[in-house]
């Protein structure tokens, strides 16, 4: 699917992942509408890009306010391109702690409800609007998930945060057999140690031993990696279905 001149949607544009790629989608020339909590930065980071991008505020797990900002987004045209970047990290909570006691069930559902529940309304809502797309370089259009490598290798701590983006792993598949009716590709990127504000308050030390633990290239990955891949993804009709890790083939340690 050609770039130039389609209307995406990036949810978590205001910062990280999600910005990188708004901005990367809007150098390329499609119109983009970002959405993120209100109260971000995402009207500021909106203005900094080319003509055409747009913020609409809006919480991922509320079918309301995303329905606004597709409105938003199909007011440039049709919908073509989804992705989904919001989301939030662990609790880093022990299943069961030092003192025998058994982690909160409240946080775990938390973590769920954002990274999984907020991924399938994401991906609920776009599908249903890019069906009514007429087929357009052999789709009607491209949904980007984000799932994690610790999909894969949770470490200790990580259960509700594992078991979330795990969901979202098991879901790509099953979404891109049950979209192909309608030419709607589903694919997620599991990205591995990324030089985030998160890890930007980890001391320089840890910091260098993260980027010296990944095998090729031996660095810290940035967003702009995850937005390259997922320009790629909406360009390569061929890639449906896919979870690719994006983490210079490292494998994470149990803790």
């Amino acid at each position: 699917m050609r770039i130039a001149g389609l209307s995406a949607l990036v949810t978590g544009g205001a910062s990280g992942l999600g910005r990188a790629t708004a901005r990367r989608l809007a150098g390329l020339g499609a119109r983009v509408v970002l959405v993120d909590l209100p109260g971000s930065d995402g009207a500021n980071v909106a203005k900094a890009m080319p003509d055409g991008a747009r913020f609409v505020p809006a919480d991922v797990t509320d079918a309301n306010g995303l329905d606004d900002a597709l409105d938003a987004a199909e007011a440039s045209g049709p919908l073509r391109a989804v992705v989904h970047c919001a989301g939030r990290g662990g609790d880093r909570t022990r299943i069961v702690d030092k003192e025998h006691v058994p982690g909160d069930l409240g946080s775990f559902a938390e973590v769920i409800r954002v990274n999984l529940v907020g991924t399938y309304n994401v991906l609920r809502l776009a599908a249903a609007r890019m069906s009514r797309n007429e087929v357009a370089d052999g789709d009607r259009g491209v949904i980007i998930l984000t799932a994690s490598v610790a999909a894969f290798e949770g470490q200790i701590g990580q259960a509700s945060y594992a078991a979330s983006k795990a969901g979202v792993h098991g879901m790509t598949l099953a979404a891109a057999r049950d979209l192909a009716s309608w030419q709607v590709r589903v694919n997620t990127i599991a990205p591995g140690v990324i030089d985030t504000a998160m890890l930007g308050r980890l001391r320089d030390d840890i910091r260098e031993k993260l980027a010296a633990s990944v095998p090729h290239p031996a660095r810290l990955g940035n967003a702009d990696d995850y937005a390259h891949l997922a320009v790629s993804l909406i360009e390569n009709s061929y890639v449906n279905g896919e979870t690719v890790r994006l983490d210079g083939a490292m494998r994470m340690p149990p803790r």
